[in-house]
Order: C-alpha cells, then structure tokens, then sequence
C-alpha cells in the first residue's frame, strides 16, 4: 500500500511523532563480570538497532555491528576481552554466534568452533568454560567447551531444552528441559561439567514450570536460584542440588517475582511485578528482610547489580521516555547514559480498569488524547507473547495514535503474564477465542464508559496480537470497523508446518498436541477458518524471513482475502518477526494509521 509522506499538516506534529521514533534510546548494559569497566550494549543511534561497546574507564562508546537489518543479542566474556554477538541472516533468528575483540580493529569470527547453526538456545560463558545451546527441526543441543578442548555435546532432544547457568567455578551446569513434553512448564537438570552426568532434578508436575535464574557468583557455592509456580504466581527458591535442599523464600509481595544475586550472594535484588507496573526491592537472605529500592512509578526493563552495589536499571512509564539509570548505594538515583541527540517527546499517561470478564476481572490500560471529551475513534492495541503483558511503559507507537486522534486500550487478557499461573494458562486447550472473549468484555467496557465510539474502534496488534486480531475480525465481525495485523498467525495448520522447531513446542503445549493430534483445536483457533466473515477492512504487515510467523501462511490468508473480495492491503518488509530498522518500524506505523483513518473516512494527513 502507499504510505503517506506525512501523517500531519503540521510541522511541529509531525516533526514531534517522527522524533518519537528517530529518537536513540539504549539498553541497559552489560559487563564483563572480571573486567566491569567494559561493558556492551544496544542502541538505534545509527537508525539500526546494533551492539555497542562502552570503555567507561575513558567513556569511549563505539558500534560493534553494522548489519542492514540490525543485530540481536551480545555480552561480552568474563575478562572482558570478546564481544559475543548471534549472527542471522536478515533477522531469521538462524545463525550462530560469533565473537570479536573489545579492541576494535579484528573482524568476527566463529565464537565455538563445532557449534551448528540454528535458532540460539541459550548462552552462558565462564573463565575456561562456555556452554552454548541451539535447536533446529530435529529438537534442542546443549554442549560445553572446556579450554581449547573440543565442543562436547552434554544433552540432546527431541523437546525444547535450553542453557541455564554455569556455576561459578564451572563444575555444574543447570539446564531448562520440557521431557515431560511442556515447553510451557519446564523443569531443571544439573549436570556435570567434566562428564555430562546428571546431578539433581528438579520437576514439580504437571503445570508447574521452574526456570534456572543463576548460580550464587562465589566460587564454591552450588546454590542456584530457581523461579517457580508452586502457588500460583512466580514465585523464588534457592536449592542445593549436591544435597537436595530447597528453601522457598517467603516474599511478602502480591505479584509475581523475578530476581537475581548481589555480587557477594548474600541478597536478591527482586524485580516485582503487578497490574503492569515494576518495584524493584533488596531482600537479605539471612535475615529475610526486605527493603525498598526507590524508582519511579512505571516499569522497569532489566536491572543489576555492580560490584560496587549501585544498581543499574532501565525505566520508563507512558508519559515519560525511556531512560537508563543508576541507583547508587548512597540512595543517589540519576541517568546512566544519555543518548546522543534530542530525547523524544513526553505522551499521556495510562489509566486503569478492571472490567468484568468471563473468568474474573481483566485488567486494562487505556489514555484518551488530550482535551477531548465524549466517544472518540479507540484502536485496542493487542499485545503479543501470549505469555507478556502491556505496562505503563513508554511506547512511540502508542503516543502516535493519540496525536493522531484515537483513544488507545491496552488489554491484559487471558494468557497475560503478571496475574498469575491460572490467568496465563488460561488459554491451554482453547487458545485465541479464550482471549477474544476478554477483548469483547473490554471492548463493552470501552463502549458503554463513553470512552470508545462504537462505530469506529479498531482492532491492531502485532505477532499473537496481530494473530488474535484477524481471528477477532473473523469472529467478532459487529464489533470492528478497522483491523491491523503485524506479523500474524493466519493460517495455524501452515503456521505450524512452516515455523521454528521452538515454536512448535510452544504449540503444542499450548494446544495439547500438534495439528496431528488434534486436528479440531487448530481448526477452531485459525483465523483462516472465519475469514468469510470477515467485514472490516484489514492491513497486514509482514516480514519475508519471519520464523514464528511464517510468510506462506500470511499469503494464504491473503489470497483467500482475494478470492472473497475483501477490502485489504498489504505491506511486506525484508526482515524477520519485526524490525529493527528504525524507519521500517516508522513506516509500519505510518501505513498503519492512514490505512485505519482512510478505512473510517478520516483524513490523511491529518489537520492541525
């Protein structure tokens, strides 16, 4: 489709939603455990989300990579003297990793020779060891190598497996394994670094899943921090697995809980997160205290610990940009870094509802813009995952909507991470209508509040949301004037043919087995299944090297769109599930908005 060179008559509009986008942000950093004075992060300085190393003795920054269509994932080895980076083709996500020295100047090369490409399955890189996962179509591979000897494959399967951690004197090695056949509740393995031989295993059945955090970081010390679900939300334990000791830690916090070691293992610094919104805490393990760690109301992206004790942590809430920070131990909280060039534009905030649902209260986000009143056009931006959640965080995309006249919901549906283990597994055996019903109890919400016009409220969202987006259009045909799909789910039976191996057995927990299996569960969830009924205009946006949602399905959907004589546009991209191109993402949005406007007869560009 055509996208318009401007989405607002005036300048300072349109200046201020594209400045929005072209902005640089940051990543928190990362650094190199024995050398903390080099560090590597991500940036779009460039326009192209790429790797940056830092030197903060002499505050040099540099691009590591510079790749058409960016760079995803790097940290640097523990003495600080390599830069690891996954390297893909045109963001397929299949590849290998390779790593180069901090000192520029020597090109990548192969980081572990032997290592097979394929989608990664986790990283963990010690003083002599490095242990390194890949899945292909033939299941997961997990090896180690040791010095200079070669790599050793340490477990195989059929089933999606992943690296953990390696503990600190290299000895153990704790994987994540779905043997049992649910990638969605995983369970632990320890191993043995010399021999492969297992050590411990952690399993708490059936819907119980357990992730390997870390291993304390002092030499000696077995214990490993494990993330469980034993009552219903994600919740902490330490376990020994030389001895078999497990001690719940008893965190006084009602959501759910993420964490990680001080640098001496004698804390957690806890990341808590409820109705969208993150507080991060220090939790004293001997004495079980828990203390505050002051930060603004919002969310926050990532944080760690220095060996200093300051923590460095990304924040960011709807009306304010993105910012990476430093808490220090004196209590000084202040910016990190600053990116290069104008910081973006301040937006709305978001407001809360708990609307009531089928199965319990659904929690959603919503800003209307500015000095309006009454029904408004409201597009319900879908996120993706299933397994994620909308927060009150800063996004370009969102505050454009806004400027451009639309009230914006953000819907934490069934399926949702952050309201706990019930709530995200919700949707097992019947996903998709299961969410939709959750959109509709919104959706009426929205309506009947005064906040949405019935007449104009538009259905977006990208991956599992742009998924969840045709299958509404398809399925709830009276309640969409408008819809917008970015890398979708549209066709599940060629969906599950096409994708990565990863996926499949995401699906498959999900569904309860493959297309195979239960042929019916598939069927009812494909948005290709209603798209006779289907009436509302629909744009769909598309990467041609996407794995998780695989272009052939798109184009059967669409050709079936064809024959039917539906309204529909198309914009493909040469990427994989997103991009990051900064001005590929602009111009998705673009063709988004004058695609929604033109469909409810707004015009574009729009009037000051």
């Amino acid at each position: 489709m055509d996208v318009p060179d401007a989405l607002f008559d005036d300048p300072e509009a349109e200046a201020r939603w594209r400045g929005r986008f072209t902005a640089a942000r940051i990543s928190v950093p990362d650094w190199a455990r024995d050398a903390p004075a080099r560090s590597v992060y991500s940036s779009n300085a460039s326009g192209t989300w790429e790797v940056y190393a830092w030197d903060r003795q002499t505050d040099a920054h540099r691009r590591v990579t510079d790749r058409p269509n960016g760079t995803r994932g790097a940290t640097v080895s523990t003495d600080g003297d390599w830069i690891w980076w996954f390297d893909d083709t045109d963001g397929d996500e299949f590849g290998t990793w390779v790593r180069e020295p901090f000192a520029p100047g020597t090109p990548a090369g192969p980081a572990v020779p032997g290592a097979e490409r394929g989608y990664p399955a986790g990283l963990d890189l010690g003083t002599t060891t490095t242990a390194i996962g890949w899945s292909t179509d033939d299941g997961s591979t997990l090896a180690v190598q040791v010095g200079d000897a070669p790599l050793r494959t340490v477990y195989s399967h059929t089933e999606d497996a992943g690296i953990g951690a390696l503990s600190r004197d290299e000895s153990l090695l704790a994987i994540s394994h779905s043997e049992h056949g649910d990638s969605r509740h995983p369970a632990i393995r320890v191993l043995r670094v010399d021999d492969s031989s297992a050590v411990a295993d952690l399993y708490d059945g059936e819907g119980l899943g357990l992730e390997p955090i870390e291993f304390a970081p002092v030499a000696g010390d077995p214990r490993l921090l494990v993330q469980h679900e034993r009552r219903g939300r994600d919740e902490l334990l330490i376990w020994d697995p030389l001895t078999g000791t497990e001690t719940e830690l008893d965190i006084d916090l009602p959501g759910d809980l993420g964490a990680g070691f001080y640098p001496d293992a004698t804390a957690l610094i806890v990341a808590h997160t409820r109705a969208g919104r993150t507080t991060l805490h220090r939790y004293d393990l001997e004495s079980g205290k828990l203390s505050d760690l002051p930060t603004a109301r919002g969310s926050v992206g990532g944080a760690d610990v220095r060996p200093d004790g300051s923590v460095e942590y990304g924040w960011s809430s709807a009306a304010q940009p993105s910012s990476v920070r430093v808490l220090r131990p004196d209590g000084t909280d202040e910016v990190l870094l600053t990116p290069p060039g104008d910081r973006p534009a301040p937006s709305v905030v978001l407001e809360d509802a708990w609307v009531p649902g089928p199965a319990g209260d659904v929690h959603a986000l919503y800003s209307r813009p500015e000095d309006t009143t009454g029904p408004v056009p409201t597009v319900f931006q879908i996120h993706g995952g299933p397994q994620a959640a909308d927060e009150d965080r800063y996004s370009a995309v969102r505050a454009v909507w806004l400027d451009a006249g639309f009230a914006v919901v953000h819907v934490n549906y069934r399926g949702s991470s952050g309201y706990g283990s019930a709530w995200r597994d919700a949707i097992e055996g019947r996903p998709g209508t299961t969410e939709l019903e959750d959109v509709a109890a919104v959706h009426a919400w929205a309506v009947e509040s005064g906040l949405a016009d019935p007449a104009a409220c538009v259905l977006e969202g990208w991956s599992w949301g742009g998924y969840l987006t045709l299958l509404g259009l398809g399925l709830q045909p009276e309640r969409w004037a408008v819809g917008a799909a970015g890398v979708p789910v549209a066709d599940y039976l060629a969906a599950y043919s096409d994708e990565m191996e990863p996926l499949r057995a995401f699906d498959r927990s999900l569904f309860g087995g493959s297309p195979t299996e239960v042929p019916e569960r598939y069927r009812t969830a494909s948005p290709l299944t209603y798209v006779d009924d289907v009436t509302a205009p629909v744009l769909l946006l598309a990467g041609e090297n996407d794995p998780r949602c695989p272009i052939r399905q798109i184009d059967n959907y669409l050709d079936r769109l064809a024959e039917l004589g539906k309204p529909y546009a198309m914009v493909r991209y040469d990427a994989g599930h997103g991009s990051l191109v900064v001005a590929e993402t602009l111009n998705h949005t673009a063709a988004e908005i004058a695609f929604v406007r033109r469909a409810l007869d707004m015009p574009v560009p729009i009037g000051s």
